[in-house]
């Protein structure tokens, strides 16, 4: 009875020994054995989104600027599809280059994101236009306006303000609006502008000589949101491979950046 006893103890000693010598082993192995932390997922960049614009009312509501008062503009009576808006960039070109659509009277800021904020223009008639590439080298509120002298000799009566008798002073009458961006191509001043104009029922049509001319309110921001040297490109073909050029063949509507500018340095 004894040895019954004995027996079923020995084995349940010798069965708990190996179990232990099995563990020990088995933790030897898995001490020689690294496993690869899961990577952490990527997060995407965030996508840059340019905030609304906000209504139109207040868009083109009157502005006091400068102490000029701009009246509001009766946007009622404009195609909307002018007036300023942010759309899906059709134009392939890199963040803060003005692309001017000539066919679809379209100013496009390119902005990140794939966006870009459209602008109504308007633009030189039949055998005024200018196209080519260029780089806003000076900005002006509120701009002097001197006629070039082929302009004058087309139209005697802006004589009074030819380069001679100091220009036309900044206002509510001046042609080149509110603000003007002044193009240049290869350091030279085009005498071609991206410009204001009172003018919004011109807006969408080709109807002035040599400009693009913009609303004043539009004009402005555009001024705002424009840094130094900003590339430009005018063309017809937006969406195509747009070649470095400049057509000079038009007539402009400046004369000149006035004496004594200060630039905004050579063109990089």
């Amino acid at each position: 009875m004894l040895k019954t006893e004995i027996d079923p103890y020995r084995l349940s000693r010798r069965g708990f020994l190996n179990a232990a010598a099995l563990g020990a082993a088995s933790i030897a192995v898995s001490a020689c054995t690294t496993t690869e932390p899961a990577p952490a997922p990527v997060e995407p960049p965030p996508t840059y989104v340019d905030p609304p614009l906000g209504d139109y009312a207040t868009m083109y509501g009157p502005i006091s600027d400068s102490g000029f008062d701009l009246p509001a503009i009766p946007i009622k009576k404009m195609d909307p599809q002018f007036l300023r808006q942010i759309v899906p960039d059709p134009t392939g070109q890199r963040p803060g280059t003005i692309i001017v659509d000539t066919t679809n009277h379209f100013l496009y800021l390119v902005r990140e994101g794939g966006q870009a904020i459209r602008y109504g223009v308007g633009l030189g008639r039949a055998g005024f236009e200018w196209s080519g590439d260029a780089v806003v080298q000076w900005k002006q509120k509120w701009p002097k306006w001197t006629p070039p002298d082929e302009m004058v000799a087309r139209q005697p009566e802006l004589e009074q303000y030819s380069a001679k008798n100091g220009g036309m002073p900044g206002g509510l009458k001046n042609p080149l609006g509110a603000r003007a961006l002044y193009l240049f191509h290869d350091n030279v001043d085009t005498l071609y502008r991206l410009h204001g104009s009172p003018e919004w029922n011109s807006i969408g049509k080709s109807v002035s000589s040599g400009c693009v001319r913009l609303i004043n309110q539009d004009i402005i921001d555009l001024y705002d949101r424009v840094p130094s040297k900003s590339p430009v490109i005018v063309t017809s073909d937006i969406g195509q491979p747009m070649v470095a050029s400049a057509n000079r063949r038009a007539i402009p509507i400046d004369g000149g950046v006035p004496d004594g500018s200060v630039l905004l340095g050579p063109v990089n």
